[in-house]
């Protein structure tokens, strides 16, 4: 099967699933008549238009029964949940573990340490660059901290009912062809690894409603005046007078004004049917990519913040992408592969009721080096961690008097 470009599956639907017999052009005809992105379908296919009173689309208000979409939402924006067949969720064990790998740690020279000391001083406001320049280093030692991290990106589907005013669409109805179910309609796959939403409208199931806001009238009373067509006047807030002896100026002392929002009319436009009197009722897919993510930094046992690394680079000692990745068993921190077992485990449980996609895990080598270094008789100390080299220190030993508030 081919994972990035999937439509119909070949397989027969599962339990709850209702069966079809439909080819992709057919499929996705409809769908052209509709503004869905720029992952629309090119081939053009005109369907008639169905106006009001044509038996494929009588109005109505009751929303119709699409087989396979019973209970789905009116406008949430969310929509009803739908799990994949089973035939699209993996199963464990799809791929061998990966073979014994020469682990290659790298680490900093005395030399690196220096330069990484001396631009930040330089960078920093109030600094002297004297330390860097003149101290003594003393010792350095590597703590060799690894951040291991799992993506998991995975698709979920979700149907929803939608109106929208009716300026003349297509209307593809069940006249058409069977609806096909939510995990049988093509969807290209964007970027691996990269968030994206998708919505579009499902083929087979529109049809044309009165409008329920207006009841077909394409106008409401007004919300402002309740339909009286004069509101209090704002002026002497319904009493004719000001200041108790002259007559309102505004209203000639009648206590009310015209309404300035259905200009007396007593009724405003219905925004809900754009004044038309009759909407477009669809079922809306909405597709939901993304990319979940696990992070475990193992500990580095010194008193650096952890927290820091979040803001750098690592360098990349192992990459893995596959369908599905095994846990790690042979790298040489056994905290690293344990975070790989529970991390698998934790997005196998929390993503079980949507399509895997794609699997990455990555371990990175976290340079950290605490540096001791004597300054003017002193001792004092600083780390370099991440791949830009940046350094963290508590106690620099020569900043100007501005620097102290």
């Amino acid at each position: 099967m081919d994972l990035l470009n999937y439509g119909a599956t070949g397989q027969r639907p599962q339990p709850g699933y209702s069966d079809f017999s439909v080819g992709t052009d057919a499929l996705m005809a409809p769908l052209l008549h509709h503004s869905i992105g720029t992952d629309a379908f090119a081939a053009p296919l005109l369907l008639p238009t169905v106006g009001t009173g044509s038996p494929v689309a009588p109005l109505s208000n009751v929303m119709d029964t699409v087989s396979g979409y019973e209970g789905t939402a009116t406008g949430d924006g969310n929509g009803k949940f739908l799990p994949p067949p089973a035939a699209l969720v993996p199963g464990p064990g799809a791929v061998s573990p990966p073979s014994n790998t020469n682990w290659e740690i790298p680490s900093i020279t005395e030399e690196v340490a220096r330069q990484a000391f001396l631009e930040y001083a330089s960078h920093t406001c109030c600094y002297s660059t004297e330390p860097p320049k003149e101290m003594n280093v003393q010792d350095l030692r590597s703590y060799n901290t690894y951040r291991y991290r799992l993506e998991t990106f995975t698709e979920s589907r979700a149907c929803e009912w939608v109106t929208e005013p009716y300026n003349g669409q297509v209307v593809d109805s069940s006249a058409y062809g069977l609806a096909p179910q939510p995990w049988e309609i093509p969807v290209q796959v964007p970027t691996l690894f990269k968030d994206k939403k998708h919505k579009m409208p499902v083929p087979y199931t529109s049809s044309l409603k009165s409008c329920q806001s207006c009841q077909g009238m394409g106008r409401i009373m007004c919300q402002k005046c309740h339909g009286g067509g004069r509101v209090l006047c704002w002026v002497c807030n319904g009493t004719g007078r000001r200041l108790q002896s002259e007559t309102c100026h505004n209203c000639f002392g009648n206590g009310t004004e015209s309404c300035s929002m259905c200009h007396s009319s007593s009724h405003q436009m219905c925004r809900s049917c754009s004044g038309k009197g009759r909407c477009l009722c669809y079922i809306q897919l909405n597709v939901m990519w993304k990319n979940n993510v696990f992070e475990f930094v193992a500990d580095h046992s010194s008193d650096f913040r952890t927290e820091l690394f979040g803001k750098v680079n690592g360098e990349k000692i192992f990459t893995d992408e596959q369908f599905l990745v095994p846990p790690l068993v042979t790298f040489p921190e056994p905290a690293i592969n344990q975070a790989s077992q529970n991390a698998l485990q934790q997005h196998q449980t929390q993503f079980s009721s949507c399509r895997v996609l794609r699997q990455r895990q990555t371990i990175e080598w976290l340079p950290l080096t605490k540096v001791d270094y004597d300054w003017k008789g002193k001792t004092f100390s600083y780390f370099v961690y991440g791949k830009e080299n940046k350094v963290y220190t508590v106690d620099y030993p020569a900043k100007c008097c501005c620097a102290v508030m």
